[in-house]
């Protein structure tokens, strides 16, 4: 899957054409495969600084990729390569060429054949309700096509890609000069190997087209952040008849008003009447129930002791989160806080200053430990000062 350019080249998503430069040419080097021998991931390393810089260094295309991602740039630049126009280089050899003067010769060919499309990424976002149920929605997701009208040749109906002259269909050229033989991308053909006399209006020539594919996409019940799914052949449109790439759904689990994952559990905070932590009682909570089973309601009646403090949890058991493909469930967690009376009257006030005096005879142990830390807290300073 393709990883995001400003993250390749370590930059900024605000960073301006010096420093995309200053970066592309310390990626590049550091990740050359002359600098890295026996390392068989240099090179493929080496071509991603260099796709990121063709898009990234291109004012048009880079407006393209912050605006769809790499759907926005698939046909604008060919494969690890610059592309038509593009700013970036094909192989490991043009860097230097471009760096140092093109003093550096031989290396390979851009491919010719069949090559698949780039896989997609799509991030979406779903309520708590939707990983708990499971849900089947329907996603926008703005991608490339082969274009219809010349069927991914980019040559006008009627017409073919012609083998280059310049290069004889090889994509690169070569020179000598002395002792050094110089081999560069063919200036003609962009390294393509061919050259269309007459594009095709639809797509200018590129054989793809951008659009927006709607898919319908089933989310399964117990997925959580960083989710992934992957949709085969769903991804941008292979070039010269090659398969499409992969989609990749990242979903996300956007917050909850009233509830608080921990992996299969969840959590949830409900106030409590003084009286009824002080007596005890039943109180009605809300639950995730929905699908089969649920009574509509969504909510579990759930008895309170008596003296019940805040912080006191209750738990109530498989009314959590269901385990991805799997029958296990989580616990709900309800947690209690007891509320204090802000506007009684005056009989509700005579009432709790009698029962102040009453219950001043009789602390309870949280008020018991504390005074007696207190007490000693006390008699260490006036001891100390005493001193």
């Amino acid at each position: 899957m393709a990883r995001d350019y400003y993250e390749i080249l370590g930059v900024a998503r605000d960073a301006d054409e010096a420093a995309l430069k200053s970066a592309f040419r310390k990626k590049a080097m550091e990740h050359h495969p002359d600098r890295n021998q026996g390392d068989g991931d240099a090179e493929g390393r080496f071509k991603e600084v260099n796709e990121a810089y063709s898009v990234l260094s291109d004012a048009n295309k880079r407006a393209a990729y912050d605006r769809y991602g790499h759907a926005g740039v698939n046909g604008q630049q060919g494969g690890f390569g610059g592309g038509r126009g593009g700013a970036g280089f094909d192989n490991v050899e043009d860097i230097f060429s471009e760096m140092f003067g093109d003093i550096f010769g031989g290396g390979g060919r851009r491919p010719q054949g069949p090559q698949r499309g780039a896989d997609v990424r799509f991030d979406y976002e779903i309520s708590l309700e939707q990983a708990y149920t499971g849900a089947d929605v329907e996603i926008n997701v703005p991608t490339t096509l082969t274009c219809e009208v010349c069927d991914g040749t980019g040559a006008k109906a009627g017409s073919k890609p012609q083998t280059c002259h310049t290069c004889g269909g090889q994509g690169r050229v070569r020179s000598t000069n002395g002792f050094f033989a110089v081999e560069r991308t063919c200036p003609t053909c962009n390294g393509q190997g061919q050259v269309i006399k007459d594009p095709c209006t639809n797509c200018r020539g590129h054989g793809q087209v951008r659009a927006d594919r709607k898919l319908n996409v089933r989310i399964p019940a117990g997925v959580d952040d960083g989710a992934r799914i992957r949709l085969t052949g769903e991804g941008q449109a292979g070039t010269r008849g090659g398969p499409k790439g992969d989609l990749y759904i990242f979903l996300s689990v956007a917050e909850h008003d009233l509830f608080e994952r921990d992996g299969l559990d969840l959590h949830c905070s409900i106030p409590v009447a003084m009286a009824t932590a002080v007596l005890g009682g039943n109180i009605e909570v809300p639950c995730l129930m929905g699908g089969a089973g649920c009574d509509g309601q969504c909510k579990l009646e759930v008895a309170i002791p008596e003296g019940a403090q805040t912080g006191h949890k209750v738990k109530i058991k498989g009314k959590g989160m269901p385990a991805l493909n799997g029958r296990q469930k989580g616990d709900l967690l309800v947690e209690l806080f007891v509320e204090t009376p802000t506007r009684l009257n005056a009989r509700q006030k005579e009432l709790m200053r009698e029962f102040a005096t009453l219950a001043e005879e009789e602390q309870n142990s949280q008020s018991q430990g504390f005074m007696k830390k207190a007490k000693r807290f006390w008699e260490d300073i006036t001891g100390a000062a005493a001193q």
